[in-house]
């Protein structure tokens, strides 16, 4: 099968299209023919080996798929070949076929792009996970978004107003920012790029909260940024731990104390990976949602194989914009 290889470790531009043999699917596994993999942010990190796993190479980067399944592994209901289905993988997405753990895969809804589908596993998944699951965000509350333009911001922004949230979102800059606005964020402001400093931040975020402080804030960006937004969570609030964009941000515990909060992390590809059925149970409430017309995510850019080193690039040079998926060509 041909598919995006990683011979050495190194940048996007190490990276070669060339021949694999087909993987086989185990115990528990089925297998998928490909038609589109996801772009996310470990692609670029496990080809230099600075992810969480090092694969054996010659190896394909790319955990979100969506396909055909062509075959199962023992164990497994022979009635699942043929269907479309996303899944969610460690590596070995950007190939012709993969093989996944079958309680990470989930059935594509009727009439659902497989670009779109795809495109929703990781993010969004992560997100339905922090707003549904950990901070049991509830009609009417108002939550902050940091980082509200980048792909987990844009996510958040639009599925905290499925959810019926007041959803405020916080850019680094005013395009940025009015982006935010025009995905449906009931307000928008700026914060300093560089992050400033942790009084004049704080000031920035309670004075943006007003009369009401944020029962929420989803926060990918960490740093100053995540430090001062804990200081406008509302009593009884919940600061979700997404990501350290800007660097590890400090909580003082006094504060989380006086305001009975919680600081909650979010390990969605953990969590999914250890409860068999939640991961189905995730793609099914966003493909319901996106069936039902509450959610609209922005089209991904497809692009074929060929390019996909370059897209990789781009997004390790923080270059990217909007989600980015590769189209498979069957060619073998």
């Amino acid at each position: 099968m041909t598919a995006l290889l990683s011979d050495a470790p190194g940048k996007a531009d190490s990276l070669r299209v060339g021949t694999v043999p087909r993987p086989s699917p185990g115990a528990g596994q089925v297998r998928l023919k490909v038609a589109v993999a996801g772009l996310n942010f470990p692609d670029a990190l496990i080809i230099e080996d600075r992810y969480q796993i090092r694969p054996p190479r010659p190896f394909s980067p790319g955990i979100e798929v969506a396909g055909i399944v062509d075959e199962v592994g023992e164990g497994v209901d022979a009635a699942l070949v043929d269907q479309r289905a996303v899944a969610f993988v460690p590596y070995g997405g950007i190939a012709e076929y993969v093989v996944a753990d079958v309680h990470l895969t989930a059935p594509i809804a009727a009439g659902l792009d497989d670009a779109i589908a795809a495109s929703l596993v990781v993010t969004y998944g992560t997100v339905w996970h922090a707003l549904a699951d950990r901070a049991r965000l509830q009609p009417g509350e108002k939550m902050l978004v940091t980082g509200a333009s980048g792909g987990v911001g844009q996510a958040a922004v639009l599925l905290g107003k499925a959810l019926g949230a007041v959803v405020v979102a916080a850019a680094s800059s005013a395009e940025k920012a009015e982006a935010a606005r025009a995905l449906g964020a009931d307000e928008a402001f700026v914060y300093p790029a560089e992050g400033g400093d942790k009084a004049s931040l704080t000031k920035l975020f309670k004075e943006q909260a007003g009369d009401r402080l944020f029962d929420v804030v989803c926060d990918p960006v960490g740093g100053l940024y995540g430090t001062a937004a804990l200081r406008a969570l509302a009593w009884g609030g919940r600061q979700l731990v997404l990501g350290f964009a800007a660097g590890l941000p400090e909580y003082a515990a006094n504060i989380v104390l006086l305001k009975s909060a919680d600081v909650v992390g979010v390990s969605w590809g953990e969590t999914v990976g250890r409860v068999p059925g939640l991961f189905a149970q995730h793609m099914s409430a966003l493909f319901g949602l996106m069936e039902g017309g509450r959610l609209a995510p922005p089209a991904p850019r497809v692009v074929p194989l060929e390019q996909a080193a370059d897209r990789i690039a781009a997004m390790a040079n923080r270059q990217a914009v909007g989600k980015t998926v590769v189209a498979i060509d069957q060619r073998a």
